[in-house]
């Protein structure tokens, strides 16, 4: 069973990080609510953690507030970049210490905090009428975001 102390702190903030990573790239690649994403982003975190089983792992993940060095993302141009170095980084270093059960659940919990940013707001429309519910841009978000980690998206 790994936990926080099992990582120095430049290892877990990396760890840490991942899932905003995920989030981030989400709502960079749709225009517009941004706020409701982020929101549900935070909200994800506890929602997200229920649904994948006793993990003291993703416990102290969700815990840890994660924050991200404003210099490492200069532009929006950048945010596909920094997000899959970032999560490739997070990966590599639990995949270093941890469990592949605990592996795939931080796969699993981060990409359902991509999904819950994308689905915060309706694409499109007209006043609130109408629009798809993950736009495109954000649904190429989100597979990049899945084989950036080596999983799936669910549907």
């Amino acid at each position: 069973m790994t936990t926080k102390a099992d990582f120095n702190a430049e290892e877990w903030s990396k760890v840490v990080q991942g899932p905003l990573f995920a989030g981030l790239r989400v709502i960079a690649a749709g225009r517009g609510g941004t706020i409701r994403e982020s929101m549900a982003m935070g909200k994800v975190y506890t929602h997200a953690r229920q649904q994948q089983g006793e993990s003291p792992l993703l416990d102290e993940i969700v815990s840890s507030p994660p924050a991200i060095e404003p210099q490492r993302s200069q532009s929006p141009d950048d945010v596909a970049r920094v997000s899959r170095e970032g999560l490739q980084e997070a990966l590599a270093t639990l995949e270093a210490k941890a469990s592949p059960d605990e592996v795939e659940a931080y796969k699993s919990f981060t990409v359902s905090v991509a999904q819950a940013a994308a689905e915060a707001h309706k694409e499109g429309g007209f006043l609130g009428v109408g629009g798809e519910k993950v736009s495109e841009p954000e649904k190429a978000a989100l597979a990049e975001i899945a084989s950036t980690l080596g999983t799936s998206v669910s549907e």
